[in-house]
Parts: C-alpha cells; structure tokens; sequence
C-alpha cells in the first residue's frame, strides 16, 4: 500500500494512548509495535553496573567546593563532555513547585506510534504562548505552571553559566537569555505487550538545555553511552539534564 503523508504541515490525529489502555487490550495495536527493538544494541542491566549517569550537586557551598580533589565545576564539565547527561540535586527548587494529552508529531499514516500521550506548549517569553491553550488551562494548575517556568528558566540560566565556566566562556548566559522554552509532559500508561513498544523512540533533543523531572522511581529512562543503553535510576526531587544539540556543537 502506498504511504499517505500529511503535506499540511500538521500533525495528524491518532487514537489516545490513555484511552487505548481503558479497554484492557490483549494485545498492541499494529502501529505502536516497533520492529526495530529486536535490533536494539545491548541495553546495560548490570545488577552491579556502576555505570550510571553522573550527579551533580548544586548546593552554592558543594559546587565552588572540593571534594576529594574534584570540584563539582569539574564534575559538571565531565557530564557535559562524556555523558551529555546528569542529574541535579540540591537545585532550589521547592518540591511543592515540582508536583502539581496527544502523541509527537504524526506526518504520516504508516508511521510507527509511541506509546504514551503528551502535551505540548511554550511557556516563555509569554507572548509566544497560544492564547487558546495556556489562559484556558484550569487553575491552580495554570498558576502552577506559571511558576514552574520561571523556576525552572532561573535553574537553566544558573546551569548554563556554570557550564560557560568550565569552558571558559563567560558571556555564555547572554545568548539564552532571551530563549524559546517550551514544556511537555509524557503520559505512560499501561501496555499489554510492553517489550513490543516503545514509550519515547530514541533521538537527541534539538534546543540548548532540557530539564527532566520524574514523578515516579519507575525506571524507564535510557541514555546511550558507549554502545549501550544505559537505565536512569531516578532520586528523590532530582532534576534529569541533557544537553541538547545547541550546546553539543560548543
């Protein structure tokens, strides 16, 4: 059968994830299941596996301190060079400030789905946000999330200007000041034949910085290093870092 492809420049509508999984399927849906998993590198399941993300304290008395001859500067710099990845504790951003629908862009009728539902929305500057989304959102939720992006721009701002630090380029900070933040939320939920899919299909992140936050210790993130897939374990109240291609490429 010939591929039918979305020409409009919109993303096309696809069954919800969530209400999918209500009706208690035996089995996936042809279009979520990924033939390429079989072909997966090997993922690290090392019970013992010391390999594991980097994590970074952002306390202001550890990260100028030394520790054991290693600055949290320095640690920094080696996430960002060898991993790409890290996780961020001691960020100042209250707990209570951290809790509080639809798939990825779809362009094509055969295209491979993911399993899970987002949403999608630029948060700041405030006036690129969608008058018909953002001021339509429930309250608190939307007074939430007001706060929530200016907390989370002032940790990517800090972050930034200690990564221009380790590399020695101090007016780093300028140039995303001014940036474009959007925020997603991914909804993940239960799948009869869950080693047939794939909740996020693996790439890279397209802008400068991106700020995870887990609301659960379930595992399920993976960050690639060394031609391995290696699993995220969650902490409490920590941040997930990656580095986007914007930064990759200084």
């Amino acid at each position: 059968m010939a591929e039918m492809k979305n020409l409009s420049g919109t993303s096309l509508l696809v069954p919800s994830v969530q209400e999918l999984a209500k009706q208690k399927l035996s089995t996936v849906p042809q279009r979520y299941i990924q033939p390429q998993l079989e072909d997966m590198v090997i993922i690290s399941k090392e019970p013992n596996s010391d390999l594991e993300i980097p994590i970074i304290d952002m306390h202001q008395h550890n990260l100028l301190s030394t520790e054991s001859g290693t600055s949290e500067l320095d640690k920094l710099h080696l996430a960002c060079k060898e991993w790409g990845f890290f996780q961020l504790i001691n960020h100042g951003v209250s707990p209570q400030h951290m809790e509080g629908f639809g798939q990825a862009f779809v362009v094509s009728e055969d295209q491979r789905l993911d399993w899970a539902d987002l949403f999608f929305m630029t948060s700041l500057p405030k006036h690129l946000r969608m008058p018909h989304l953002f001021p339509q959102l429930p309250l608190p939720f939307r007074d939430t999330l007001e706060l929530y992006s200016q907390e989370l721009k002032n940790l990517a701002m800090v972050v930034v200007e200690q990564m221009g630090k380790a590399l020695k380029i101090e007016e780093i900070g300028g140039i995303f000041e001014d940036g474009i933040q959007s925020m997603r939320m991914n909804y993940y939920p239960p799948c009869p034949q869950p080693e047939k899919v794939i909740g996020l299909t693996p790439h890279s992140d397209g802008g400068a910085l991106t700020i995870l936050l887990q609301v659960s210790e379930v595992e399920g993130l993976q960050v690639r290093k060394d031609a391995m897939w290696v699993p995220v374990k969650p902490l409490p109240n920590a941040f997930i870092v990656n580095i986007g291609d914007m930064l990759e490429v200084i």
